[in-house]
């Protein structure tokens, strides 16, 4: 990651951080962000922005909604996306993502990227915040991302008709972290299909199965 996404050392603070089999909703994952410095540092963040939610009968809080993806023709005229979108965006590494077909029980599909490795290295495009508005607790210190989607290719189309995550080339990495609102927005596309693939099936499948 370090390599890939041109992080100083001193700003890498995942510590001796281990390869992890799977990155599930609200729980932890490696984003990279700007530093208050302009440069580039590797932190961790819950998946997912939280939201208020309290039950209709007693008025009392409830645990928060997530949401853990960002439509793209959302981004700049929806309040939760907007300001993020504006000031916040970020990098989410990933080797591979999973999309579900069917149901009871569904089948997962792991799709990556191609290139000499079996999972190579990638980022998707995401958002991020610092704090939840209107959460108690400890859910309401945490910084969150969320990852951008955008209308699916060819290849994720048969399992997930209309949705997929935007996934950067690494050469728009920079533009997505500093550049304007239109460079971009311009970069929320699908990622090309001829240079995925899909790499796993199955039901009940982590990132590390193979099929």
């Amino acid at each position: 990651m370090r390599q890939l996404f041109r992080i100083e050392p001193d700003l890498d603070h995942l510590g001796n951080a281990e390869p992890l089999p799977a990155i599930w909703p609200k729980y932890e994952a490696p984003v990279v962000r700007l530093a208050t410095s302009g440069a580039r540092e590797l932190v961790r963040m819950h998946w997912g922005f939280l939201t208020p939610k309290t039950s209709e009968k007693t008025g009392k809080l409830l645990k928060p909604d997530a949401w853990n993806n960002a439509r793209d023709d959302k981004l700049r005229r929806t309040g939760l996306w907007k300001d993020s979108f504006l000031h916040r965006r970020c990098l989410i590494p990933a080797t591979s993502f999973r999309e579900a077909k069917g149901r009871n029980p569904a089948t997962d599909v792991w799709f990556a990227i191609t290139g000499e490795e079996p999972r190579p290295l990638f980022a998707f495009a995401g958002l991020w915040r610092d704090g939840q508005p209107g959460i108690e607790g400890e859910e309401g210190q945490w910084v969150t991302h969320t990852m951008v989607t955008t209308t699916a290719n060819e290849l994720v189309k048969p399992v997930h008709p209309t949705r997929m995550p935007v996934i950067l080339h690494p050469d728009d990495h920079e533009t997505w972290l500093t550049g304007s609102e239109d460079q971009a927005f311009a970069l929320l596309k699908p990622f090309p299909a001829d240079q995925m693939r899909i790499v796993a099936t199955g039901i009940g499948l982590t990132k590390d199965s193979e099929g």
